[in-house]
């Protein structure tokens, strides 16, 4: 059994969704899930393993950050987790991308302490299969799905000025705090992982502002359907 999570071997699917936010899975486990039951809670890293369109699936918080999804990560492998997809918000970069824009990552550039220390500055790719699982199911949700580099930071809220100005010139859509230490970690062990998100704020431009905190948690549940949609799709 893992030090942390404390998930039974025999209620872990294979197939796992990684939100951050344990209210987030919570509230997606009970809208989302037939039968859903809570597998594990230890430190507050909730995880519930129920039926999505049929097919078993298990929704795991990961926490905040690539230290404690490093944690989480590792030990859903151990598990015996083989596909993983993160699916959360994240700041937007480009002037063009709205609030609510739906971004599935093709890259994810490491700016965190777990993941550079995994991966150097960047992580290695995200699954192609899961990628066009991803992309499939939003289409499907008849939403546009933007594709390109991400950030992972371990920084909220960061006092450097010109850190998103210079993450823009670049071009990477948006920053987030746990993509580049999955891929990593999938990587490593020889299984899939993938990330979608939603724009929930923006941080460049002239009126950088929130989705309020209603559009926020529909948004954090149409992310996640559409993540669930790909794994079935996976499945």
């Amino acid at each position: 059994m893992p030090i942390h999570l404390q998930t039974p071997p025999n209620k872990q699917s294979p197939l796992v969704l990684c939100p951050g936010d344990p209210d987030r899975a919570t509230l997606v486990a009970t809208e989302l899930l037939e039968g859903a039951e809570c597998v594990t809670r230890t430190r507050a890293l909730l995880g519930f393993t129920g039926r999505y369109k049929g097919v078993e699936v298990t929704i795991q918080t990961t926490g905040m950050g690539g230290g404690s999804t490093g944690i989480v990560v590792h030990e859903l492998i151990e598990l015996g987790a083989t596909t993983l997809i993160r699916a959360g918000t994240a700041g937007g970069l480009q002037t063009d991308l709205e609030a609510g824009s739906l971004i599935v990552a093709d890259q994810a550039v490491a700016d965190d302490g777990a993941g550079l220390a995994m991966s150097g500055g960047v992580a290695p790719p995200p699954d192609p299969a899961v990628i066009a699982a991803l992309t499939a199911a939003g289409e499907a949700s008849n939403r546009t799905v933007h594709h390109g580099t991400i950030v992972s930071t371990d920084v909220f809220y960061d006092l450097e000025p010109g850190r998103n100005e210079a993450w823009q010139a670049r071009g990477i859509l948006a920053v987030e705090m746990e993509a580049a230490v999955m891929f990593s970690l999938a990587a490593r062990h020889g299984v899939r992982a993938g990330c979608v998100v939603t724009i929930s704020n923006q941080l460049v431009g002239a009126e950088p502002g929130w989705l309020s905190s209603e559009e926020r948690e529909i948004a954090g549940i149409e992310t996640c359907r559409v993540a669930l949609d790909a794994l079935v799709r996976l499945s």
